[in-house]
């Protein structure tokens, strides 16, 4: 085991009512807001979908219109926060009672495994039940990582929200052939545990590693309600007027970069890195690559193509990492963003090979 580990084993000690009552507080905003934000919505899609076999609703990226424009930009930044309102609000009251609620100790014990492989699993498996996107998702890991999460655990959990998420797999089983489901699965896997074990390795003890202070003094009951509303209007005093400039940008940007898909007749293969770079870098809420795929496979883009697009549009974009970015540390950041390219071109061989 190495020193990094070791350091941060956190000495037990007998739990106070209020560390209770703050995990109860984590778990009742949890149950409370997932269920209203993704469970029952995302039940009532899958049914209507069933029943359809259609998905309703165009791309995301005909909000911002054709030419790039001011107007166009704002059109798409409303439309997107309309679709990812709910989960947002519920990330950030989630990260907030992170930060502020639940004992730095206990996540320690739950999520810092010896291994970076099991590090990684923990934060997989964490990531299946929120089923946000990777802008939803990045207050949740910022907290996670500032509460003293390792890299493996927390990077884990940032991307397996979006590429891991089982209601859009049901979605994308219910509307595209199954060689795009099994391709997400598989290379979803690749990078939510295997890329997030690797970095988290690779990074062990730099100096951007955030130290867990031990022993944690525990918090008395009176102080839990003001350290919470503190760390709420941390988080979204910073995170929100941060995700709105940069969702407005790639907005302004967007009728530019997705016109680069309709050269995959013309240039071949390169559509493909095309498809990656931009597929990276765009936000779409979840299950937002869905209609993106379907409006392309309707006007004869390649399976590689689409393929690329599978991974890379839902895992990142570049307001979730610029939010995650000093609390992962650049280097995993950056890192993350090259297994997810990566993982692009190993999805569109596969679901042109299983075409």
């Amino acid at each position: 085991m190495s020193q990094e580990l070791r350091d941060e084993s956190p000495t037990r000690r007998r739990s106070t009512p209020a560390e209770w009552i703050g995990v109860g507080v984590l778990a009742l905003i949890l149950v409370v807001g997932l269920t209203w934000s993704k469970w029952m919505p995302y039940w009532d899609k899958a049914w209507t979908i069933a029943a359809t076999s259609a998905w309703s609703g165009e791309p995301l990226f005909a909000a911002a219109g054709d030419t790039v424009s001011l107007a166009g930009a704002w059109t798409f930044t409303l439309v997107y926060f309309d679709a990812v309102w709910k989960a947002l609000l519920v990330a950030l009251l989630v990260a907030a009672a992170i930060d502020a609620l639940v004992p730095r100790d206990w996540l320690v014990r739950l999520m810092n495994r010896p291994s970076h492989g099991g590090q990684s699993l923990v934060g997989a498996s964490l990531s299946l039940p929120s089923m946000m996107c990777t802008c939803c998702a990045a207050p949740v890991t910022a907290g996670l990582r500032g509460s003293g999460v390792r890299r493996s655990a927390a990077l884990a959990y940032w991307v397996g929200n979006p590429l891991l998420n089982p209601a859009v797999l049901i979605f994308l089983a219910l509307v595209l052939p199954w060689q795009y489901v099994a391709t997400r699965v598989v290379v979803g896997l690749l990078i939510v545990i295997g890329a997030s074990a690797l970095i988290g390795r690779w990074l062990s003890g730099r100096a951007e590693a955030v130290p867990l202070a031990a022993p944690e003094q525990p918090v008395p009951l009176r102080s839990l309600p003001v350290r919470f509303a503190r760390s709420l209007a941390r988080f979204g005093l910073v995170l929100i007027p941060e995700h709105i400039v940069l969702v407005f940008l790639i907005g302004l940007v967007s009728p530019w970069l997705t016109g680069m898909y309709g050269l995959d007749a013309q240039v071949g293969a390169l559509a493909i890195v095309l498809a990656v770079i931009v597929g990276t870098l765009l936000v779409i809420p979840t299950g937002g690559e869905i209609p993106i795929i379907v409006a392309l496979l309707g006007v004869g883009v390649g399976a590689g193509t689409t393929g690329a697009l599978l991974i890379t549009l839902p895992a990142l974009s570049v307001p979730s990492m610029v939010m995650v970015g000093k609390a992962l540390g650049w280097r995993a950041t950056t890192a993350m963003a090259t297994a997810v390219a990566l993982g692009g071109l190993l999805a569109a061989a596969m679901v042109a090979l299983l075409g």
